[in-house]
């Protein structure tokens, strides 16, 4: 019979990014800690798993209507991320140097899996895109065969429309060395690269 500690082990390990080792730090760090902190913790979770769902507008994850994103008038509505999941969101906004707004697709198109448009947010996105006064869709989607995939897609599905169009650079990481860098990456540092 498993002991409830390696059950809290095991179910901890079902966290990404999180082996043997953290998951058993985690359990003693659970074990030791106060009776109110781990009550807090569990109705926090239970809360988040209860009232959070996705933006009417932008798909991000909120416990309104819309999220805190939508509803900010300073944004620049006419300038439009297109992001796979919210974490990529945050990624974004933490760099502090987008101040658009956002649509998140909950997935990339993969053909071969038998993702297609309607099974993420595409058709949503290209009807925000013809209703709402967008001028630039900013495709800030993984550089890999199905973020190439979304991306065609999504340029050959707004070449009818008045927006631009436009995709982040990708290159070499600040303190990256170029040695180890992947043949890719250093293609598209190239073909991406500005005058100085």
């Amino acid at each position: 019979m498993i002991s409830p500690l390696d059950k809290l082990i095991k179910s901890l390990k079902k966290f990404p990014g999180v082996g043997e080792k953290t998951a058993t730090r985690y359990a003693f760090f659970i074990l030791n800690a106060n009776q109110s902190d781990i009550d807090e913790l569990v109705r926090t979770i239970e809360i988040v798993k209860r009232n959070l769902r996705l933006c009417s507008r932008c798909f991000h994850l909120t416990d309104d209507d819309l999220c805190n994103v939508c509803r900010n008038d300073r944004r620049e509505g006419s300038r439009l991320c297109v992001v796979e999941t919210p974490l990529d969101l945050l990624a974004v906004e933490k760099s502090g140097q987008f101040n658009g707004v956002y649509h998140v697709l909950h997935g990339l198109m993969s053909p071969l899996d038998g993702i297609g448009a309607e099974e993420i947010r595409l058709n949503e996105l290209i009807d925000r895109v013809r209703k709402e006064n967008v001028q630039e869709v900013i495709l800030a989607l993984n550089p890999t065969v199905e973020g190439e995939a979304t991306a065609s897609f999504i340029r050959d599905q707004l070449k009818q429309t008045k927006a631009i169009v436009s995709r982040i650079a990708y290159g070499i990481p600040v303190g990256g060395s170029l040695e180890f860098s992947d043949p890719l990456t250093l293609s598209r540092a190239l073909e991406h690269r500005t005058k100085i």
